[in-house]
């Protein structure tokens, strides 16, 4: 099973939880959350629609996700009121022997920081058993004034509804 077939098994509507590390108060905060999985263009993309909030006023998201099973390769376009503004953040990942890209992949994608260098941006999806995960890590490089490393952004953990 690829990514696509995957998610496509999971259509449908979720309800979980949505945890941001919030960069204002370097805490994090929970809010509700709702997941739409739908796929697009008979099957050969799925749309990752959801809502949640940040300090009581709502937000929204959407991720495309599609699978090349030629190359192994997963593409993703993502959008978020809260993080984006009105920028689509392209995202690009690979299935490969060892990952088992019916249970969990991930795609990265960069967007630019000045004065310093772009930061990266990873999703990570994982479909266990009766769940979904989707999980954002902000990726700092060398070279800019915070220190550099992966830092956990936002999660969600959805069930269904």
């Amino acid at each position: 099973m690829n990514p696509i077939e995957s998610l496509s098994a999971r259509a449908g509507n979720w309800r979980g939880v949505n945890t941001l590390e919030d960069p204002n108060t370097g805490k994090p905060e929970e809010s509700p959350s709702k997941l739409s999985v739908v796929p697009v263009l008979g099957g050969r993309f799925v749309r990752l629609d959801y809502v949640w909030s940040y300090q009581g006023k709502p937000q929204e998201g959407s991720l495309l996700v599609g699978f090349d099973p030629k190359s192994g390769e997963i593409s993703g376009h993502w959008i978020d009121t809260w993080h984006n503004g009105r920028n689509v953040l392209a995202c690009k990942g690979k299935a490969t022997p060892e990952s088992d890209p019916a249970s969990s992949f991930g795609m990265l994608g960069s967007y630019p920081a000045p004065p310093g260098p772009d930061w990266n941006w990873r999703i990570e999806i994982d479909t266990g058993e009766g769940s979904l995960r989707i999980r954002h890590i902000n990726i700092i490089p060398e070279g800019t004034p915070y220190p550099a490393g992966d830092y956990p952004a936002v999660e969600g953990i959805y069930e269904p509804a």
